[in-house]
């Protein structure tokens, strides 16, 4: 199982040598994946989650694939209707060339109505284009040219370079409705849901998925979930903490519980304390430290297992 690190790239501390720090962190101690987060318009509702200044994830992205040398880098998850996929396409294309075949596409419909209609994107439409964007995404990244009449149209667009990775990026789909299983599960791609109850996960969640591939006749899509990484000095009980969250011991126990479940790559996810609090963006230090006792005491990234 591989464990990577969901990069804050927004808050007070969001500054290109901290962003530089969170990259030499991940590198340096051998975590596998470095991920960041999308927005575009920063409106009221998405600074109520996100504080400003927001780090746009594909010129950030650009700027990791220079500065790192090993770990993968991607999106967790890139609102897919924001952009015109041809955009979408090209640039993570160019991404995935650059880091050398290191690019994860995470991807997700979004959430932020404020956001949307700054974008002039239709909210209620934002399943049906993001499945739509997605197939002329993968048909560029999977054809010398491509060409599509929907939302909109073009015609015999050249597609290189293509991605590095091939056929194309591992693709991760957020979102626990119905709707992004049946659409991770259509794409063959990784599901990446965020914020999970244990026991929930485990008895409920993951069973949900895997009938839901097999009434489709499609294999079960791999699990690649962010959980928290909120230590605290007591335990927590297990009805009432998300993955991740409780002491040492507890998330020691929740990624050995995601192993059995055969994750393949776990996220651990600093936010919650920054949601609740702008200003605990400032305490990256803190958080840093505790990204090194999992690396040291927790799991051993080198056999990709927990201690």
């Amino acid at each position: 199982m591989k464990l990577g690190i969901n990069l804050i790239n927004f808050g007070p501390a969001a500054r290109p040598e901290v962003l530089a720090g969170w990259a030499e962190l991940a590198e340096t101690l051998g975590y596998h994946s470095l991920l960041t987060s999308d927005h575009l318009a920063v409106t009221p509702d998405v600074t109520e989650r996100y504080p400003a200044p927001f780090y746009e994830p594909v010129s950030t992205l650009g700027w990791l694939a220079g500065i790192t040398k090993r770990i993968e880098i991607g999106t967790t998850v890139t609102i897919v209707p924001y952009r015109h996929p041809l955009q979408t396409a090209r640039a993570f294309a160019n991404i995935d060339q650059l880091s050398g075949g290191r690019l994860i596409f995470g991807v997700g419909v979004g959430w932020a109505t404020r956001e949307f209609e700054a974008l002039d994107v239709p909210f209620a439409r934002r399943g049906a284009l993001t499945d739509e964007y997605l197939d002329v995404i993968i048909r560029h990244w999977t054809s010398d040219e491509v060409s599509h009449d929907g939302t909109h149209r073009f015609e015999g667009v050249d597609t290189s370079p293509r991605p590095a990775r091939r056929p194309h990026p591992p693709i991760w789909v957020g979102g626990g409705s119905d709707a992004a299983l049946r659409r991770t599960i259509r794409l063959g791609a990784s599901w990446h849901p965020i914020r999970q109850r244990p026991n929930r996960f485990r008895d409920d969640a993951v069973p949900h998925l895997r009938a839901l591939a097999e009434a489709e006749r499609r294999p079960t899509p791999e699990l690649c979930p962010r959980i928290q990484l909120d230590i605290r000095d007591r335990p927590l009980p297990d009805d009432e903490r998300l993955l991740g969250e409780g002491t040492f011991d507890q998330l020691r126990a929740d990624l050995a519980l995601l192993e059995d479940l055969g994750c393949s790559h776990v996220i651990l996810d600093s936010f919650n304390a920054a949601w609740q609090d702008a200003s605990a963006t400032l305490d990256y230090e803190r958080t840093w430290d505790q990204y090194r006792i999992v690396a040291d005491e927790v799991f051993d990234l080198d056999a990709g297992t927990v201690r």
